[in-house]
């Protein structure tokens, strides 16, 4: 039976926490030295599209925290 391959355009994550699971499991299995290069490229690639999702979710959150504090950034408080 011949192996499927999908080459399909890689989801969006649903969360931020989503992208960052995949994000560590991702860089160990890139990190494990046993992937051929192909598959290294790809995960490098998908390692780069799910830290820009990353980065671009906790800006909008800054950008948020900015707009609630009145445009003047505050220490977030910690318990």
């Amino acid at each position: 039976m011949a192996k499927t391959s999908s080459t399909s355009a890689p989801t969006v994550p649903t969360s931020y926490e989503a992208a960052l699971d995949e994000l560590e499991t991702l860089v160990a299995s890139l990190e494990s030295g046993q992937l051929p290069l192909d598959q290294l490229l790809t995960g490098y690639q998908r390692g780069a599209e799910l830290l820009k999702f990353c980065r671009d979710r906790l800006g909008a959150v800054e950008n948020q925290i900015k707009v609630l504090e009145g445009n003047q950034l505050k220490p977030w408080p910690q318990e």
